[in-house]
């Protein structure tokens, strides 16, 4: 794999002395007015995946809602207390002023550029820039999804524009949904395969225009089932199911990860906040562990660390268990007394991973169980889901066959409803991507989770079923967050995304 630095591009302008040098002592060359397209774009991708993997509590608590991972010695996000470190503006601001306005500028530099119909090389350069232009596109669809499911209703038509207009209006999230389908059919037809896009600047897929295709198809098939649960626009629904199910991923090679690197400043967020920083702030929940090892889940193994500290009830002493212990939810753990998280997920190189083909398959398995016809089954999406999880895990095939055979898991035997089936097993292979694991249990209603007993009042004794609006959107823009919340029926964390039905 080649090396990815991720940096922003400096450009200094060197110039003659002449009767402008006393001006040019203005410009701040270490801190350029004109970043390139190209170093936009790669920043994009980079902030887009690590908001969606980190493990920073000020800014992404999506493993800690699911009700995968709690705190330790501090754990006020658990149960639900997010207003004192205003995790819901962060997550907002690392959206929008993130890859958002990343993307949005490198769209504006890519727009002026002039390409002279002389230019022996016109049709190409007129190629990549449309190809440009599409993947930045596909990129901004997929944040606003992210946006989108997160709060509602948010700025859309209005958002971006800067000084022309700082207090944007929200768009209702469903009108949001279909505008971001038309655009990734549009997005998917305009791409030429024949022609590069950001090259080597394009670090997610290094410039497979191929695999974007089939990462937009997997958009549009997430946003088409989200629709169809929300029993709105069932006929667009469909459609973007249905072709976003024929083009989308086939296999692990297709998922969309962004690489890291053994050092600093390029290594997995992930490492940087549980090893680099010194710090043992999360633990295994009761509810995962207690779930894998029932049904001895051969990816406890690639999830979680093999020991724990028991302590002896009378005698205070402690032993090394081989073994997994999971943690309740909401509580101050001690970290050594629970199992902690695996040491490949705490690697500098593990790869951060935004969409992949077990997520697909398990979305295929729903369409089918809502009535939309993509080909296959319920049980034959499952098992496929299943199977990509634990490959992309690393999982031995001897051991993932031996698993689906267990009449627990085993789809016409296992406990429940499709919705059931599919839901827990969703969970349990969207493990280290808290956002979409949120996302597949809000949609599904399963697995069952329970807010803690000392949730906090926001939650309504409830698990959220999404984050409140940013405090600085009700104080400075307060007309449009208003006509907002009542649109959505209240700013609370119990108000359900439209398709949370």
């Amino acid at each position: 794999m080649k090396n990815l630095i991720y940096v922003l591009g400096i450009f200094i302008l060197t110039v003659s002395c002449d009767d402008n040098s006393l001006t040019d002592l203005n410009v701040d060359e270490k801190n350029p007015s004109v970043v390139p397209a190209s170093t936009l774009f790669t920043n994009a991708e980079k902030d887009l995946t690590e908001q969606l993997i980190n493990t920073d509590v000020n800014k992404n608590i999506f493993r800690l809602v699911n009700q995968q991972w709690t705190e330790t010695t501090y754990p006020d996000e658990s149960f639900y207390q997010w207003v004192s470190r205003k995790i819901s503006d962060n997550h907002w601001d690392r959206l929008y002023a993130g890859p958002l306005a990343n993307l949005t500028d490198a769209k504006k530099f890519i727009d002026k550029e002039v390409i002279s119909p002389t230019d022996v090389e016109f049709t190409q350069k007129t190629a990549t820039k449309k190809n440009q232009l599409i993947l930045i596109d596909i990129l901004t669809v997929y944040t606003y999804q992210i946006l989108v499911d997160t709060y509602g209703d948010v700025p859309y038509t209005d958002a971006l524009k800067g000084s022309a207009n700082y207090l944007p209006k929200y768009d209702k999230a469903v009108d949001i949904y279909k505008d971001l389908i038309v655009r990734l059919n549009a997005d998917i037809a305009g791409l030429d395969t024949s022609h590069p896009g950001f090259g080597t600047a394009e670090v997610i897929y290094q410039d497979d225009l191929n695999a974007w295709i089939k990462f937009a198809n997997s958009i549009k098939l997430k946003l088409g089932v989200n629709l169809k649960a929300s029993g709105l626009e069932g006929a667009i629904a469909d459609a973007a199911i249905i072709s976003g199910a024929a083009g989308g991923f086939t296999s692990n090679s297709d998922n969309a990860k962004l690489p890291y690197m053994l050092n600093l400043p390029n290594t997995n967020p992930l490492y940087v906040d549980m090893v680099f920083s010194g710090r043992n702030d999360f633990v295994a929940t009761k509810p995962i562990v207690d779930a894998l090892v029932t049904l001895n889940d051969p990816r406890k193994e690639a999830y979680f660390f093999p020991t724990y500290r028991a302590v002896d009830p009378v005698t205070g002493a402690t032993t090394v268990v081989t073994g997994y212990l999971g943690a309740p939810v909401g509580a101050k753990n001690i970290y050594a007394r629970f199992t902690h998280m695996s040491d490949k997920i705490k690697a500098p190189d593990f790869s951060g991973t935004i969409l992949d083909y077990a997520e697909v398959e398990f979305l295929l398995a729903e369409a089918v169980g809502r009535g939309v016809a993509v080909g296959g089954s319920i049980a034959s999406h499952y098992e496929a889901g299943i199977r990509a999880s634990m490959e992309d895990w690393d999982i031995a095939a001897a051991k993932i066959d031996a698993y689906l055979l267990q009449p627990k898991v085993a789809y016409a035997t296992a406990t429940g409803t499709w919705q059931q089936k599919v839901g827990e097993q969703a969970w349990y292979a969207l493990f280290n991507r808290g956002f979409e694991g949120w996302t597949s249990t809000r949609r599904l209603n399963f697995p069952v989770l329970v807010a803690p007993t000392n949730a906090d009042p926001a939650a309504e004794g409830q698990v959220p079923s999404r984050m409140a609006y940013p405090i600085r959107e009700q104080t400075l823009n307060a007309t449009n967050y208003n006509a907002a919340s009542t649109s959505i029926g209240g700013d609370k964390l119990s108000t359900k995304i439209f398709w949370d039905k």
